[in-house]
């Protein structure tokens, strides 16, 4: 359980790096009614890899994990904007079958973040 937690981290520092590697992907997932869709993308991209980061220092691992909390929180009306908007979205395969499934994945992915911080 514990490797478990501490692969938080690297998981999270990973996904972040990923927002500026392919910022369209993410950008295609945004909720219309936001604004700067560029410049969120680049914020949750550094939220990421900063609460990864922290949680992977013993001094700041329960500040990482709360703001990997608070960063799953924050992007999840992306993920709902898929789920409600599955015809946007047709190279994900199952399609809104998939998409709605993920929605509970989120709930796991906190799970996983409050963990790393103990």
């Amino acid at each position: 359980m514990r490797s478990l937690r501490r692969l938080f981290g690297p998981f999270f520092v990973l996904a972040g790096i990923m927002h500026f590697v392919t910022p369209r992907t993410y950008e295609a997932i945004m909720p219309d009614y936001l604004p700067l869709h560029r410049e969120l993308v680049y914020a949750s991209g550094v939220a990421e890899i900063a609460a990864g980061a922290a949680t992977m220092h013993p001094r700041t691992r329960r500040f990482g994990s709360r703001l990997g909390v608070a960063t799953l929180v924050g992007v999840f009306p992306s993920n709902l904007q898929m789920a409600l908007h599955p015809e946007r979205y047709p190279q994900i395969p199952g399609g809104r079958v998939a998409l709605l499934a993920r929605l509970p994945l989120q709930a796991l992915l906190i799970a996983w973040a409050r963990a790393a911080g103990r």
